[in-house]
Parts: structure tokens; C-alpha cells; sequence
């Protein structure tokens, strides 16, 4: 008991705080943001205590996975791996709901889940393991063309399912850490000469009307005019709600709120903008920044490879998501659903954000060679 308490000592001292500080400050103000949509009517009172139970499961459970090796993560990858495939396959069961053309959400009788925001955890651990496994051998072409079929495959799986948001972060993941693992220029310049031929080809023959409409419509006024009630309604509501809340914000007890679809998920910050204003909105941007520069601090620190690169895939998941959501919701970028990280309603979302910060939590908590909780270190 003693030696269990100490080391519990010896965890809490190492334990990365301000990174919990950044993530549990960003949940509290989400909280209070949700709690507002309920007493506006926008959501169910379920999908507030949803909210809450996530956000304190996912601050414990980052904890505790903080605790683990995340070498002894890495290790027992075939365990969680193929649990979270085996999820994402059961989407092309009768389980699978599919939503705007989506097949992203698993119906498991008493809860629905997102089984891709699972696999991109798992997609991130494995992937450092194999990066951390080849080391300096990373650009022999026969182990890189290896790493690709690990990479690009769960992409592939995403995309087939129609969740193009959730394999665009799959892939912007595996680009960023094959950047930060230094893999050769020859490399980079050969997938920039191939990249405008994939382009044509994604765009003509892959992507389907709808998709390409939702890029088309970003440049072309008469088109936005015409989907005002069609395509274009969720970011041509975003941006007048958006507008309407000026510097300060019309404040949480305001009767002319605009209306917009999924306000409480993926359009999350619309919200903001209008009850909080600029200075609202610049606060989320801030906090969130901050978080990324914290992950990529930690990546800098890490004292190897593997630790680095789980940093490094954490930090472009989390920044993707905030990039590409936020850019949808000021009307820069295609509509694609995305979640804000530590924002959005839906404890999927939520506690595997969290879930993903506790790897990133066990780095610097196990640096030494040493007995640990759940991990012996052996010379």
C-alpha cells in the first residue's frame, strides 16, 4: 500500500497540470455554453447531463491512462486496434445509422457512438509504435510503402463509409507525423507532383455532386443566394448569427437569436459568436491555440520517438478538427462535420478527446527507467 501511495506521489508531482488546467478550463466554459442552449430551448436536458457526465468520465479517464506506460500502450496494440476496427466494420451492419449520407454512427441499443473518434486514437498509437519501430529506416522504400498501408488504410475505410470529415483527419494525422518523423524531401516532392493528378481524379470521378457543391458554392454568390434554404443554409445562418453578436455578444438571455441547424455540435461556434461576440469567439480561438502549442511543446520534450510522435498525432488531430471546424462555421471552408474539440455536444466526441490526451499525460510521468503501476521497465 505504502509503495502504491508513493508512487500515486510520484505521479501526481510528474503529472503534466497545465496541460489538464488548458483542456479542464476549455470544458468548464463548454458547460456553461451548453447549459445556456438548454435554457434557450436548443437541446434536451439529456444532452446536457450527456455533456457533463462526458466531460468528467473523460477528465478522470485521462487520469488514469496517464498513468500506463504509454510504451506498454504501444505494446498491447493488438488488443485495442482490433476492437476499434471490428466498430467501425459493425457501421456497414444494421447497426450502422446513416445520417446525410454519412454512415458514421454505431446503434448499440442503449447508446450511439462515433466508432471513428475511437479509431483515431488507436490509429495514432499504432502508428507511432510503427514509426518509432523503423526509426532512422523510415525512408527505405519497402518499410515507407508498409507505413502507407497502415496509414492510408483506415483513411480509405472513413471515406468508403461517406464520413469525408472524420478521413480527412485520418489522413492530415498520418501526413503530419510522417512530416515530424523526417521522411526525405525526394519523398514530400514526388507526392506534390502526384498530388494535383489525385486531386482531378478525387474531384471527377470520386467526390459526388453534393460534395463538390459544398466547395462551388463557397465562390459563387448567385449559388448562395439560390441554397439560402438548401445547402448553404447552416453557414448562411452561421454568419448572420455570427454577426449579429458584434464585440460583446447579445448574452445568454437574448430574444433574437438566429436560427441555425446542429448549433449545438458542429456549429457550436456560431453560438458563441452570437451570446459572446468577437471578444467570445477570440477567447475559444486563444484557448484553443494555446492547447496545440502545449502538445507540440510536450512533442519538443518527449525523449523518444514514440513519445514524440503520439504528441505529434494528437496535436493534428485536436488542430485539425478546431481548423476545419471553425473555418466551416465562418464560411471559408466546406461543410464538414467535425466537431470543436472540448466543445461540441456529444460524449463520444468528448471523452475521447480526453481519451486521447492521456497518452500525451503519460510521457513525461515515465521518463525514468523504473517500476511503475502497470509497467515494469526492464535494461
Amino acid at each position: 500500500m505504502k509503495k502504491i501511495l508513493k508512487w500515486l506521489g510520484h505521479y501526481f508531482r510528474k503529472l503534466d497540470k497545465l496541460l489538464l488546467l488548458i483542456c479542464a478550463s476549455i470544458t468548464v466554459f463548454d458547460i456553461v455554453i451548453v447549459r445556456s442552449l438548454y435554457l434557450n430551448g436548443r437541446i434536451a436536458v439529456d444532452d446536457l447531463n450527456t455533456q457533463i457526465f462526458a466531460a468528467v468520465i473523460g477528465f478522470f479517464a485521462a487520469i488514469v491512462i496517464g498513468m500506463i506506460d504509454y510504451r506498454l500502450m504501444a505494446k498491447f496494440w493488438y488488443i485495442y486496434a482490433p476492437a476499434a476496427l471490428i466498430l467501425q466494420l459493425l457501421l456497414f451492419t444494421p447497426l450502422g445509422i446513416k445520417r446525410d449520407d454519412d454512415l458514421a454512427w454505431l446503434d448499440l441499443g442503449f447508446m450511439t457512438i462515433q466508432p471513428s473518434e475511437i479509431l483515431k486514437i488507436a490509429y495514432i498509437l499504432t502508428l507511432a509504435a510503427h514509426i518509432a519501430k523503423l526509426g532512422d529506416k523510415i525512408n527505405s522504400l519497402p518499410r515507407l510503402l508498409l507505413l502507407c498501408v497502415h496509414g492510408f488504410g483506415p483513411f480509405l475505410l472513413v471515406l468508403i463509409q461517406g464520413d469525408a470529415g472524420s478521413a480527412l483527419v485520418f489522413l492530415f494525422i498520418f501526413l503530419c507525423m510522417l512530416f515530424a518523423a523526417g521522411i526525405s524531401w525526394k519523398y514530400i516532392l514526388a507526392a506534390a507532383v502526384v498530388a494535383p493528378a489525385a486531386v482531378y481524379v478525387g474531384w471527377n470521378y470520386i467526390m459526388a455532386d453534393h460534395h463538390r457543391n459544398r466547395f462551388l458554392i463557397l465562390f459563387d454568390e448567385e449559388m448562395q443566394e439560390a441554397e439560402k434554404l438548401g445547402i448553404y443554409m447552416q453557414q448562411y445562418n452561421a454568419k448572420i448569427a455570427m454577426g449579429s453578436g458584434q464585440l460583446k455578444g447579445l448574452g445568454f438571455n437574448s430574444d433574437s437569436y438566429t436560427y441555425v441547424p446542429e448549433i449545438y455540435n458542429d456549429f457550436i461556434f456560431s453560438y458563441i459568436g452570437m451570446t459572446l461576440g468577437f471578444l467570445g469567439c477570440m477567447a475559444v480561438v486563444i484557448a484553443l491555440a494555446v492547447l496545440c502549442l502545449k502538445l507540440l511543446s510536450n512533442a519538443s520534450s518527449a525523449q523518444d520517438l514514440m513519445g514524440k510522435m503520439i504528441c505529434i498525432g494528437v496535436f493534428a488531430m485536436i488542430t485539425f478538427h478546431c481548423i476545419i471546424n471553425i473555418g466551416v462555421v465562418i464560411g471559408v471552408l466546406p461543410v464538414i462535420g467535425i466537431p470543436l474539440p472540448f466543445l461540441s455536444t456529444g460524449g463520444t466526441s468528448m471523452i475521447m478527446m480526453y481519451v486521447a490526451i492521456g497518452p500525451v499525460l503519460s510521457i513525461p510521468t515515465h521518463k525514468e527507467k523504473k517500476r511503475h503501476m502497470f509497467y515494469e521497465e526492464k535494461d
